[in-house]
């Protein structure tokens, strides 16, 4: 194994750039990476695991969806520092449940293949909802209030959450049960946009989170103390 995972140049980058085909149509359904501990768990169980730049970890592709990728084949470039995997899909490779990642015409925008799965009943609503802000960075302000958020920059972004979080409280301190969900709400997609702006995936909170769940609250804050 590790003669093989040493075949890699590691030394260009400890991530391996992995473009990913359909085995038998040949059609590019996407591209991630992979570190040397996914390359290794994709040799050996022969299911595509990759290392996730946003997430900062390793996951199995389909480890929520269940859309995973059986590999039947790897092939190394030239100059050893990309790798061409052809797999098996089960289901959709792209978040947007679209067959492959690339669908959109960069010239006109438009989309050139359509949605075939729910991909909000895939993920999750948060996680859908994130890749819909990050889908609208670029996107128009004058039509987009996402656009909009971004076009203005962090500042703005930042008010928007003290101000959400603010109205938040008054809802609270009402006991308004309908206006605590429309706020919890309102907070939830602003502090989401942030994450957006520094490309922080929701993961991470996640993770953050399950990390916490064997330690008190009080020795969670006594961590942080200088």
């Amino acid at each position: 194994m590790q003669n093989t995972l040493n075949k890699v140049d590691w030394e260009k980058s400890s991530l391996l750039p992995v473009i990913v085909q359909e085995v038998g149509t040949n059609e590019v359904l996407m591209m991630a990476y992979m570190d040397r501990k996914a390359l290794e768990l994709s040799l050996t169980t022969k299911v595509a695991h990759y290392f996730s730049r946003s997430k900062q970890r390793i996951w199995k592709k389909g480890e929520t969806s269940g859309h995973t990728q059986a590999i039947q084949e790897l092939l190394l470039d030239c100059d050893n520092d990309t790798l061409l995997i052809k797999v098996i899909q089960e289901g959709v490779a792209c978040h947007t449940g679209r067959k492959s990642c690339f669908f959109t015409n960069i010239e006109t925008g438009e989309a050139v293949s359509d949605v075939e799965v729910d991909s909000a009943a895939m993920y999750g609503v948060i996680d859908e909802l994130y890749h819909i802000i990050l889908e609208r960075k670029s996107g128009d302000p004058e039509t987009s209030w996402t656009a909009k958020l971004f076009a203005k920059g962090e500042n703005t972004i930042l008010k928007k959450i003290v101000e959400e979080a603010g109205e938040l409280c008054f809802a609270v301190k009402d006991d308004n049960e309908e206006e605590i969900i429309y706020e919890a709400a309102d907070l939830v997609y602003h502090c989401m946009v942030a994450l957006g702006l520094k490309n922080i995936s929701p993961d991470r909170i996640k993770q953050e989170l399950a990390r916490r769940f064997n330690m008190s609250g009080i020795a969670e804050k006594n961590s942080r103390k200088d």
